[in-house]
């Protein structure tokens, strides 16, 4: 008798449980998923001392798929994953990756922090402003003296109304692809100034190993500190779209070799949305890759097209790029090596895609 009289107290009590924890679950906004992909179908001619490679022809590439969560816990706590594929024809196989897995605590607009692979503070910042990040890499990215995420502690915030932004990376240096460790850790800064509506000026610098000094008795010799400083200048309004960029680079690739070297470069954008349906983009790149070692050595690049948003998040660009690289020897670009005892040119003409959903 005692247990049926304890059962409906019990029963009840359970059913309230059931409903207030499915009450506080339901004020936890669920998790959000999306993608982006980059795709393209042009006709590339990439020439090495005026032979043809092997990456020339006519074909699809997705240089980008990425697939994006991201969990807001509450005011305070969120995450993000952003996985990264890309496929290309002439490289015929898929590469997979985690290009972002953070933990985040926003403590105010002033102040935030991310621990895990995230964004560095400068090449994001020009893909921003500069807009066509589907078309091309910015500078440093597109010639291998910097990269647009890594793993690390990362901070930053807005001040004085958003016109002042400031983001701080301590990173392991090897890129969101290689998350090992090493003796040290990089650091990356940049400050931007909006002195008025749509005009941005911003300043920044890396230092670091790279990821090289590692511990080990087959680690190789570190040399070297690899250094880097930027600087921009922009302005984005009234479908206007111009700027440039500018770095000086020591050691870059020279971590490990005895050698030391300087770069340097520059690069130069503009486009024009003429109706809320087209627009015409174009840019010009010039870059010193090795002002000690082959101070022949030129890198130049341009490119230029129209684009049409038939739809929001779909985009297309009938476009023409061109790559020249002077004075010999083999130089990173967003083709892989390009080079060789003389000079290399890359000439691709063709449509390039952007879905984000």
């Amino acid at each position: 008798m005692i247990r049926r009289h304890l059962a409906v107290p019990c029963a009840i009590a359970a059913l309230a449980g059931t409903i207030v924890t499915t009450a506080a679950r339901a004020e936890v906004p669920l998790p959000t998923v999306g993608s982006t992909i980059f795709a393209d179908f042009t006709n590339l001619d990439l020439e090495n001392d005026g032979v043809k490679t092997p990456a020339s022809g006519t074909g699809i590439d997705v240089t980008r798929f990425y697939l994006i969560f991201n969990e807001r816990l509450d005011d305070t706590w969120s995450a993000n994953i952003t996985t990264d594929a890309s496929y290309s024809s002439s490289g015929g196989a898929t590469d997979v990756f985690i290009k972002k897995a953070y933990v985040q605590a926003t403590l105010s607009k002033a102040l935030w922090g991310r621990l895990g692979s995230a964004d560095l503070p400068w090449v994001p910042l020009v893909e921003r402003l500069s807009g066509y990040r589907f078309v091309e890499h910015a500078l440093l990215d597109r010639l291998h003296f910097g990269t647009s995420a890594d793993w690390g502690l990362h901070g930053g915030g807005d001040l004085d109304d958003e016109r002042v932004s400031y983001a701080v990376s301590v990173v392991n240096g090897n890129g969101f692809r290689n998350p090992t460790r090493s003796k040290s850790m990089d650091v990356e800064a940049r400050l931007a100034v909006m002195p008025i509506d749509g005009f941005t000026v911003a300043i920044g610098g890396y230092s670091g190993k790279l990821g090289k000094d590692e511990y080990g008795a087959s680690a190789p010799a570190v040399f070297h500190t690899a250094s880097r400083a930027d600087a921009l200048v922009a302005y984005v309004g009234g479908g206007l779209r111009a700027g440039g960029e500018y770095f000086s680079a020591t050691n870059w690739n020279n971590v490990i070799t005895a050698a030391s070297d300087k770069a340097e470069g520059t690069s130069l954008w503009a486009s024009y949305r003429f109706t809320p349906l087209w627009s015409a983009f174009g840019r010009w790149d010039e870059a010193k890759t090795s002002r000690d070692i082959a101070p022949d050595r030129k890198d130049e690049y341009f490119n230029a097209g129209v684009a049409v948003q038939p739809i929001r998040n779909l985009d297309f660009a009938l476009a023409y790029k061109h790559e020249k690289v002077d004075g010999g020897g083999l130089v990173n670009t967003a083709y892989g090596k390009l080079g060789g005892r003389i000079a290399g040119t890359v000439n691709e003409l063709g449509l390039w895609a952007l879905v984000a959903f």
